[in-house]
């Protein structure tokens, strides 16, 4: 009797620890949700994306636009490039064709009818040095240590929430990676970033300015951009304040 209650009590332990968490304390059956981490919210419009076009690509050639933009970006065969907000791929394209077939571009964009179309132009143009992928509103979801450079262009006044989206990509850089701006120096709601908004924007998130050029074959001005120091936590990223 007494050795059939000590099997009862053995097993009755033995649930409760199978309930509650593993014998050897190493795996927790019962998972607790993460906090969700919490970023400042941008103190300006957000422009609406209207087309995955911003011109035609016969014109934008003969402004030699891309060309110029991937000079001032120092943008050279053989490396890593991430083309973020690709649209139709005009500068996909013409950025596998620059880091040739030693380099690799990863072209994003995160309207996936617009992913797919880009896709089945890269396969048609059998440009075996990229990739395209979905990516999320608020995170570029890029692998990390990996680009030399990160292009966004006509696009950083469609992103919502910028502290979350330059917080995440950052990781993503190498040592000396760049992000490259282009972008048109008019309001947000207008399609545009002013340069001083776009400089305090990022430096929020802990980059520096590298430089900055005026951009009339592109619209606007090219930025580039580098992360310096340690990441900062969210809850410390000051947002900036936008003024007319």
């Amino acid at each position: 009797m007494i050795r059939a209650r000590t099997l009862i009590v053995a097993a009755a332990t033995g649930a409760s620890c199978l309930l509650l968490v593993a014998c050897d304390g190493s795996k927790p059956l019962i998972k607790r949700e993460e906090k969700p981490v919490l970023f400042p919210a941008a103190d300006r419009p957000v422009a609406h994306i209207v087309s995955s076009r911003w011109s035609n690509e016969e014109a934008r050639d003969r402004l030699n636009e891309a060309g110029e933009v991937m000079d001032k970006a120092g943008i050279a065969p053989g490396m890593t490039v991430a083309d973020i907000g690709a649209g139709e791929g005009y500068y996909t394209i013409r950025l596998a064709s620059r880091v040739g077939e030693h380099g690799r571009v990863l072209a994003e964009d995160i309207v996936a009818g617009v992913r797919d179309a880009l896709a089945e132009r890269v396969a048609r143009e059998d440009l075996e040095n990229v990739s395209v992928r979905l990516g999320a509103p608020a995170d570029p979801k890029l692998p990390a240590a990996s680009f030399d450079r990160v292009l966004m262009v006509h696009m950083y006044h469609e992103i919502a929430q910028p502290y979350e989206f330059l917080w995440r990509l950052r990781p993503s850089l190498k040592r000396d990676g760049l992000v490259v701006v282009v972008d048109a120096n008019r309001q947000t709601k207008n399609h545009g970033t002013p340069p001083a908004l776009l400089t305090c924007e990022f430096a929020a998130v802990g980059y520096r300015q590298v430089s900055t050029a005026e951009m009339p074959s592109a619209g606007g001005y090219v930025a580039t951009f580098r992360a310096v120091g340690p990441r900062p936590e969210p809850a410390a990223i000051k947002p900036c304040v936008m003024r007319d």
